[in-house]
């Protein structure tokens, strides 16, 4: 008889991996447990994609209100801490830090933060755990900083950031991704004098250069936001009156004063839980995974952020979901990412899937683009909204294999071109689908019809 464990499978980490793994492996005599050192749930339901789309609808909703030119002179005022409860009560609603669900499924469920001793046992505080197998869904957290001062300087990361509970007056948020871009336009549109710092050419430098200028005349025009691209932040300073944020641009030293400073400089994996121990590799960029998620420890397997690789939600909790199916099925499916998207929620919101132009150069791809601004088609007369396009990429065979949209309703719109990659369907079969004409899909349609001239 074989050595007996506590559990047959340990998840570390109860986010969308961690808890689409630990959910999907219970059953039949399986012992289950899940460890968490912080929010059940993980930081996407409890600290930063659910509190802040609350907050950005109660934002997006208050500006546009504000800027229909019928009321555009009443006096709208809101309440802080009235939008922060919102916020707090969402996140209740939708299940934050409840282990509830977990329990209820038969899962054990531990507070604290687990360290490998060896490949088959953790300790949580001063108590020890050992499993057959352990699945490591432990996340990501705010990229080690780069800056003089900040050991000095009180500071906010994207958790804190929208839990301040007094307007400031002049905000710096530094990074200009999709989580800066976020944090800067929530509190713009509540009034706040904003700041945005970016070392690289152009804001979002993820995506496409269109989007960047799309974006930056947006802040500029629409937003009380000051975009400063090609500067780098180098120090931070505090004293009785104010911050200061020290940067470099055009080779030369500047300085801004604000009264709150929100660092938004990206994400890396969490791996701190003694990996060594337990004979798991890993690099600084994520833990090392076969394509089934199997780690160089033959017990050991890891989904989600930790991998280092692109973060999303639905990517993570895909991987949770299929590691447990493997597992339990005895089968060998990988992750089909085809499909997945991206998605800022800024106003206008830019969502990308598939490839974009550089991902296609780099990779030495031929291929055409089609790309049609918001202000072509009716929709931007209707909404007063002429920021935006839709933009297409396509093979010589008319395959898509890319788009970014940028539109009020982006993140809805994109589940189209989703389907279109992942199904390999051709801009043929998407410029002969019905679009609502007087709607911003119809840009869709167009692009499409577009690319086929390029034949």
């Amino acid at each position: 008889m074989g050595k007996k464990y506590d559990f047959d499978y340990i998840v570390i980490g109860s986010g969308p991996a961690g808890t689409a793994a630990a959910l999907n492996l219970v059953g039949g005599k399986r012992r289950i447990c899940l460890i968490e050192g912080r929010f059940f749930g993980g930081s996407n339901l409890n600290t930063l994609d659910v509190p802040f789309m609350a907050a950005l609808d109660f934002s997006h909703t208050y500006d546009r209100i504000r800027d229909f030119p019928e009321i555009k002179n009443q006096d709208l005022n809101f309440n802080l801490p009235t939008i922060n409860a919102r916020k707090l009560k969402t996140v209740i609603a939708a299940g934050g830090n409840d282990k509830k669900i977990y329990e209820d499924a038969g899962i054990t469920c531990i507070k604290g933060f687990a360290n490998f001793i060896d490949s088959h046992t953790v300790a949580v505080g001063d108590k020890k755990y050992t499993a057959s197998n352990f699945i490591l869904a432990t996340g990501s957290e705010l990229k080690a900083i780069e800056i003089a001062g900040t050991n000095i300087v009180k500071y906010h990361t994207p958790e804190t950031a929208i839990r301040i509970k007094r307007l400031p007056k002049v905000l710096a948020v530094v990074g200009a991704g999709s989580t800066g871009c976020e944090i800067a336009e929530y509190y713009s549109e509540l009034g706040v004098k904003t700041f945005i710092f970016e070392s690289a050419d152009r804001l979002l430098p993820r995506e496409d250069a269109e989007v960047g200028e799309v974006m930056l005349d947006y802040f500029m025009q629409r937003m009380n936001i000051t975009p400063l691209i090609n500067a780098k932040v180098i120090s931070l300073e505090q004293d009785e009156f104010s911050k200061r944020v020290i940067f470099m641009q055009d080779n030369t030293e500047k300085m801004v004063r604000v009264e709150e400073i929100i660092l938004a400089t990206g994400i890396q994996p969490i791996m701190d839980c003694g990996l060594e121990n337990a004979g798991v590799k890993y690099k600084n960029s994520g833990i090392v995974v076969d394509k089934y998620f199997a780690t160089s420890a033959k017990n050991i397997y890891a989904v989600g952020d930790c991998l280092g690789k692109e973060s999303s939600t639905e990517r993570a909790y895909q991987e949770g979901l299929t590691l447990a199916n493997n597992l339990t099925s005895k089968a060998k499916t990988a992750v089909n990412y085809n499909g997945f998207t991206r998605v800022t929620r800024t106003m206008p919101e830019v969502a990308t899937v598939g490839f974009n132009e550089e991902d296609l150069i780099k990779r030495d791809r031929k291929f055409k683009k089609a790309l049609v601004r918001l202000n072509e088609i009716t929709a931007s007369k209707i909404y007063n909204n002429e920021f935006g396009f839709v933009k297409l990429l396509a093979d010589k065979n008319d395959h898509i294999l890319g788009a970014t949209i940028v539109a009020p309703n982006a993140s809805s719109m994109i589940g189209e071109l989703a389907l279109a990659i992942r199904h390999n369907h051709t801009a043929i079969e998407l410029a002969s689908t019905p679009h609502i004409m007087n709607d911003y899909n119809y840009a869709i349609k167009l692009a499409a019809k577009a690319l086929l001239k390029k034949r």
